[in-house]
């Protein structure tokens, strides 16, 4: 028994380690990355998104929208950016080195693992709060959560084992067990 449990906890690193590669050569490899999520999200005029990116780019779209003074607010501004002409190359450089896309596949990867050895899991760009922040927030919830549900299950399967041992084979076994089942599933 020693042994067998000691050959499961040495697979967990290995096996850690084989989600994550695949984690991350699934986010590389498919479309829709970050920077492309972001991109359509500026093209949509999302103000907080470019003024997080270079500080500038959030004032042109303000801009666009904003009416223009003195005119009775019947006019808009006209402003250089146009989201549905795309974005400037440099702005799309600016995201990329922000994320890191930069860099080759090996070298994110690389940091990524580092990163995630220090629970270091970045900001969250729409939340624009630390995302170990964000999880701690929760926890409590979490936390009660799980533990509640911990406890009803052990309440009803504690009884309803017992009552399926004494009824062994019978119609109520049966029944219950898919039950049980359905209910995993």
């Amino acid at each position: 028994m020693f042994a067998y449990i000691l050959r499961r906890l040495l697979l967990i690193p290995p096996t850690l380690l084989g989600i994550m590669i695949i984690n991350f050569a699934v986010v590389q490899i498919l479309p829709g990355g970050p920077v492309e999520q972001l991109i359509a999200q500026i093209a949509g005029d999302d103000v907080s998104s470019t003024a997080r990116v270079s500080g500038d780019g959030g004032s042109e779209v303000m801009a666009a929208k904003r009416p223009a003074q003195g005119s009775g607010g019947d006019s808009t501004v006209t402003s250089k950016y146009r989201g549905a002409q795309g974005l400037p190359p440099e702005f799309i450089k600016d995201l990329e080195r922000q994320f890191g896309l930069d860099k080759p596949a090996h070298e994110r990867f690389w940091l990524m693992m580092k990163r995630y050895a220090t629970f270091d899991f970045g900001d969250s760009y729409f939340r624009d709060q630390s995302v170990m922040q964000l999880v701690l927030d929760k926890m409590p919830v979490s936390i009660s959560l799980g533990l509640w549900t911990t406890l009803l299950v052990y309440l009803i399967s504690i009884p309803l084992g017992v009552a399926k041992a004494v009824r062994d084979g019978s119609k109520f076994d049966i029944w219950t067990s898919g039950l049980v089942i359905f209910g995993n599933a």
